[in-house]
């Protein structure tokens, strides 16, 4: 129980103010997923576990009503939601004992375990689609402090330290990984003196102490009546046991892209076949491959090709079966789509290919939890962040091994 530590304590007031008080949870650490809520009486199913009041939300109209308004209303063109709720938290933390949301600023993580915010060397070390979509991220985090420069330096007024100082891309990142991570989904609102982009994300002090586990579902969303942001749990809880919510039915390389973590065990886990992968044990010789890419290309079938826990899943099964078709069955590609069986000769041939790829993907896997290994004895100063890397690499790992069992059981006659 860490409900004795001061800044629970100070939370706990601050929030008493705003009209909150929760008898139902206490903040505690657990091992395996460290702060969250636990339990202060067994909970049913249904029952509400927290009713947070508007007062308590920090959204853009908290941002608009206060001292930063009046810049934001004047500035042209109109900044984005996200841009005014991190230029919020960035005010607001360097204020420090100054700031009116002390008490919610101080239990905010100081850094983010992101992809966005780990070393390039540890990016490398990524799946390639993860490492991907991390360098879009960073790409999108910096254009938006590079775009907003200007804005920042219209804030110059309301502080004596130079602006360059306080909004510096490292106090952006950490804002936006502050919203990325931990916003909750309001109805779309409307302030005029902000962009069109879609204004929905509010952060919600104490609920957000909650972690995420796959295995609970929930029931979470503003109450227009009550004014309350407000989550029900559809199963029930021990006493003194830890209290989660279900952040979406995510896969481990969505969380460590959203969230900063990796879930062990995930149902949801699953290994993305890349577009190289899906055709290297493709003959080479088929001239009617570049025809068949486009096809699966122009009906959606390029992407989200995975083996899960289950096997290959039936998207990928779908292309491989079309990759396969032979030369004289190629008029047959819209029955492949719909699931129908061609032939024997092409159920067999997919198959033997989609082991082939689970192969493969096992041997990079284990070669890259050894580079990892490595990398962990002669950096030490990213052992933390190599162990996420490792962790996500090993379920990644798990995953295949159950394809391929499931796999070496699998004849055409079974598909």
């Amino acid at each position: 129980n860490e409900s004795y530590k001061s800044e629970f304590i100070e939370l706990k007031k601050w929030l008493k103010n705003r009209k909150f008080e929760d008898r139902n949870l206490t903040p505690a650490r657990f091992p395996g997923t460290g702060r969250g809520l636990m339990s202060r009486t067994p909970l049913r199913e249904g029952q509400m576990i927290i009713s947070l009041p508007e007062s308590c939300l920090l959204t853009t109209e908290t941002v608009i009503r206060s001292y930063l308004g009046v810049y934001i209303t004047k500035w042209k063109p109109r900044p984005s939601p996200l841009l005014a709720l991190c230029t919020f938290l960035v005010s607001e933390r360097h204020a420090g004992d100054r700031s009116l949301w002390k008490p919610y600023l101080q239990i905010l993580p100081k850094t983010y375990t992101c992809p966005v915010c780990l070393e390039p060397e540890v990016v490398n070390l990524l799946p390639k689609a993860l490492k991907a979509k991390t360098e879009e991220q960073r790409a999108h985090v910096q254009k938006l402090f590079t775009s907003s420069r200007d804005f920042f330096s219209s804030l110059q007024p309301l502080f004596v330290e130079p602006i360059d100082s306080i909004f510096s891309y490292s106090a952006l990142l950490w804002a936006w990984c502050t919203v990325n991570t931990r916003a909750v989904y309001l109805r779309p609102r409307k302030q005029e003196c902000l962009s069109a982009e879609p204004d929905t994300c509010a952060l919600a002090p104490y609920l957000d102490l909650l972690n995420h586990s796959p295995h609970v579902q929930v029931n979470a969303a503003f109450n227009e009546k009550t004014r309350c942001y407000e989550i029900r749990t559809a199963s029930g809880c021990r006493k003194h046991e830890e209290v989660f919510i279900c952040y979406g039915p995510h896969d481990n390389q969505r969380l460590l892209l959203e969230y900063g973590f990796v879930s062990p065990c995930n149902p949801h886990a699953c290994v993305y076949v890349s577009r190289d992968t899906l055709v290297k044990y493709l003959p080479s010789t088929d001239k009617q491959m570049n025809k068949k890419i486009s096809i699966l290309k122009d009906h959606g079938f390029i992407e989200n090709l995975t083996f899960g826990w289950d096997g290959p899943s039936w998207r990928l099964l779908t292309a491989l079966k079309l990759l396969c078709l032979e030369a004289e069955k190629f008029t047959c590609w819209k029955k492949v789509l719909l699931g129908e069986v061609i032939s024997d000769a092409n159920e067999k041939t997919s198959l033997d290919v989609a082991q082939k790829i689970c192969h493969h993907l096992l041997e990079e896997s284990s070669a890259m939890l050894q580079r990892v290994s490595h990398m962990k004895d002669e950096k030490v100063s990213l052992v933390s962040q190599l162990a996420l890397v490792e962790t996500l690499w090993l379920e990644e790992l798990k995953v295949l091994q159950a394809s391929a069992e499931t796999l070496a059981s699998m004849t055409p006659l079974t598909w």
